[in-house]
């Protein structure tokens, strides 16, 4: 199927005005020819299966200027924030808000920022993860349609997040993104990322480079609600400046197949903390992959990661910390936590500790269980029935991440969700 990737790509002549990005386009064509979609022969990949992209041809949709605010839409975008729609991986001005932005501070489409700052692109693109990094990466270089690009001068802070919405309306297409984001010195944003989409077969591949410089503070929400037929492939590669600051929250709960990677590579005294909720039932396959490479002293790392699965759903954590011999007085954990609803359900998890300094402070911990029967007992003494005693458990566990929210009007929606995966009885959003 690769091959008819390959021919459609050039049915749809991907060229541009700009040398250097044909440059990359072409070279990023060639790697994609030569080892196509991940396989699970792949070390990275081999609890998650591809097949559907060997089988059915997603292919770019058409650009559509007439698509209408719906009701759902309106329900995702948040108050008081600045707002950026990406229809069928088209930017659609008309449903987007970015009205008092601060003074040198740009946010704007790529396609935009092509013609308007080609240099900063070109100085930005393919800086934070190369091509050879999968076949997604190569695919998305070759095929990405529009996106966006946030440049925060230095010592701005954004009073407002930015809200990115990733909207899917049509069957059977592909929805091919690129995201450039960079906050310069002492810089500070907030940023969230929402995707949902109507209940079709469709694939989304969405990449984000992001840049932090020196002292630069950025806190990312990812919210993947996307249809249980929709295939989600998005990735974050991010490049820590000294003393700069990464919060993200990722949540994960739509998609047939989901994955997400998370890679940063922290520079002197910076800091990362991981955070990450997914929710399975029926059978939902949702991967989360995270690398975080300490490759200057003094660096600091969190991670926690926590999945609910139910029914013959199946989720995969893989996390990754490398610590370079350079980098001691290293302060790195890692854990991920599990609760199995059903018998079916199963989870790969794989924590990985690289250590090469000898200077550092490192643990890392997995738990995959199911409710302590001991605990439902006690909440029955207590006159709750059996299933409320667990779905408040069950609760109990997700809304450790949920709790971790601070923007209000987001934690609304999450929390909303996440009482809408399992059963709500006993459970009231207004008690919370």
């Amino acid at each position: 199927m690769s091959e008819q990737y390959l021919k459609a790509y050039d049915e749809h002549r991907f060229v541009s005005s700009l040398p250097w990005l044909n440059s990359i386009r072409a070279s990023a064509k060639q790697q994609f020819s030569q080892v196509g979609f991940p396989t699970q022969i792949e070390e990275e990949w081999r609890y998650t299966n591809l097949a559907i992209l060997n089988k059915t041809l997603f292919l770019p949709a058409v650009l559509d200027n007439n698509f209408l605010e719906t009701e759902c839409l309106q329900q995702h975008i948040l108050p008081d924030v600045w707002s950026m729609v990406l229809v069928d991986g088209h930017f659609n001005a008309a449903l987007s808000n970015l009205a008092g932005l601060p003074d040198n501070t740009l946010v704007m489409s790529m396609q935009e920022a092509l013609v308007q700052h080609p240099e900063k692109i070109e100085a930005y693109f393919s800086q934070a993860v190369s091509e050879e990094e999968s076949g997604l990466i190569a695919f998305n270089n070759s095929w990405f349609m529009d996106g966006v690009f946030c440049y925060v001068p230095a010592n701005c802070q954004l009073e407002k997040p930015l809200q990115i919405i990733h909207v899917s309306t049509q069957a059977n297409t592909m929805a091919n993104t690129r995201h450039i984001i960079a906050l310069d010195v002492s810089a500070q944003a907030e940023i969230i990322e929402t995707f949902i989409g109507v209940d079709e077969h469709y694939a989304c591949v969405a990449v984000s480079e992001i840049f932090l410089a020196d002292n630069a503070q950025l806190t990312a929400y990812k919210m993947q609600s996307e249809s249980d037929k929709a295939f989600h492939f998005g990735g974050l590669y991010i490049k820590q400046a000294r003393d700069s600051q990464f919060i993200h929250h990722n949540f994960a709960f739509g998609g047939r197949v989901a994955r997400t990677d998370v890679h940063t590579d922290l520079g002197q005294a910076a800091s990362c903390d991981l955070n990450g909720l997914y929710i399975g039932a029926s059978r939902q396959h949702i991967d989360n992959h995270t690398r975080i490479e300490h490759n200057q002293p003094h660096a600091v790392s969190k991670e926690l990661y926590k999945g609910l699965l139910d029914e013959r759903a199946r989720a995969v954590f893989q996390g990754r910390v490398l610590v370079a011999e350079q980098a001691q007085k290293t302060d790195s954990n890692m854990y991920n936590r599990n609760l199995l609803l059903s018998d079916k359900a199963e989870i790969d998890t794989k924590p990985q500790l690289e250590i090469y300094a000898d200077d550092v402070k490192c643990a890392h911990g997995v738990t995959v269980g199911q409710l302590d029967e001991k605990l439902i007992a006690y909440l029955q003494a207590r006159c709750i029935d059996e299933a409320t005693a667990k779905n408040m458990l069950t609760f109990a566990f997700a809304n450790e991440m949920v709790e971790k929210v601070n923007n209000k009007a987001l934690y609304k929606q999450i929390l909303a969700k996440v009482l809408e995966k399992f059963p709500q009885k006993g459970i009231e959003a207004d008690w919370l």
